[in-house]
């Protein structure tokens, strides 16, 4: 596999596929996809915020001869780093899985950003969340938030000229409903969320075995070049090492569960030495408490400032700065 700097910006990955990536892979700062070919092309997920967004715009624009319409745009899941650019794209449709669709259209940009401002009061769950994902890196202010136009359950087959291109949903996963964009001939898949390359994995929905089998389904397929939603351009390395990482979350923390720790103490207790300099490794919190909910047979409801207060104190308590 060719190795591509990873640096913010467009690269061209070959043959009419493009990533734009968007160091370092931390909260909110994600990659999309773009499919060309002839006159047509589809473009996978926006970015955080409108800024972001207009930046991404303007790198295709000066990159590709002045491109600005897509034939589609996918989204590959409902988080809004994926999705609340999309008010600035020309395109025809918004492609998305329904499960996708129906979160979205429950999670709408105006209530992060009034979430932002009321942030500074809400203890130190507000205050982490401010300070990973708030002004000035993102400006969630005045966004629309633009829903998809046409939705599909499990598999769609599109066309970007000559190339196909097959949209899998693998959700519920890491949301509800994950979308790989597999473009089988050129042995290629944007994968939204389903990959993280470098960073510590959200599991919002689960089940975990779903996760695992989405990442079974990728490493079944010939493909070359994995365009994760976070991190560096991958190969099928790095989607085992995902892989590996829930396998064994999934034991150590099935085991503090059984002998009756809280999620807070089992996160403390959980070894990380195997991930080494992955980012955000506080999300193992958010990741015992989904596992938890899972194992009890609950539905993973999240309260997302108490899940950020668990957070900052884990990140005192292994001293991440």
């Amino acid at each position: 596999m060719a190795k591509w700097q990873y640096e913010k910006g467009l690269h061209d990955l070959g043959n009419g596929l493009y990533g734009y990536l968007v160091p370092d892979g931390s909260w909110g700062w994600s990659n999309a996809g773009l499919i060309v070919d002839g006159d047509e092309a589809l473009l996978v997920d926006t970015l955080f915020d409108l800024n972001s967004t207009g930046d991404m715009l303007k790198a295709i624009r000066d990159g590709l001869d002045g491109l600005d319409r897509f034939d589609n745009l996918v989204n590959t899941h409902s988080n809004g780093d994926h999705t609340y650019g999309n008010e600035l794209v020309n395109t025809g449709e918004i492609i998305a899985s329904a499960a996708c669709s129906h979160e979205m259209h429950q999670r709408k940009p105006s209530d992060l950003a009034k979430l932002m401002r009321e942030a500074g009061n809400l203890g130190e769950g507000g205050l982490l969340l401010r300070e990973l994902m708030g002004p000035p890196k993102f400006d969630f202010e005045g966004i629309e938030g633009r829903m998809p136009t046409k939705t599909f359950e499990r598999e769609m087959d599109l066309k970007v000229g000559d190339k196909d291109v097959k949209l899998v949903n693998v959700g519920p996963a890491h949301t509800g409903g994950d979308v790989l964009v597999h473009v089988p001939d050129d042995k290629a898949v944007f994968t939204g969320d389903i990959v993280f390359n470098k960073g510590h994995p959200v599991i919002w929905d689960g089940p975990v075995q779903n996760w695992i089998d989405a990442l079974d389904l990728i490493l079944g397929w010939d493909v070359e070049t994995v365009v994760p939603g976070h991190g560096p351009v991958a190969g099928k390395d790095e989607v085992r090492d995902l892989k590996n990482y829930f396998i064994y979350i999934d034991k150590e923390v099935r085991a503090r569960y059984d002998a009756g720790l809280n999620v807070e103490d089992a996160a403390a207790e959980i070894s990380l030495d195997a991930f080494q300099g992955w980012l955000d490794a506080e999300r193992i919190v958010m990741n015992v408490n989904a596992l938890y909910k899972e194992y009890s047979g609950e539905a993973p409801i999240f309260d997302r400032i108490e899940l950020f207060a668990m957070m900052s104190r884990y990140r005192k308590r292994v001293g991440i700065s």
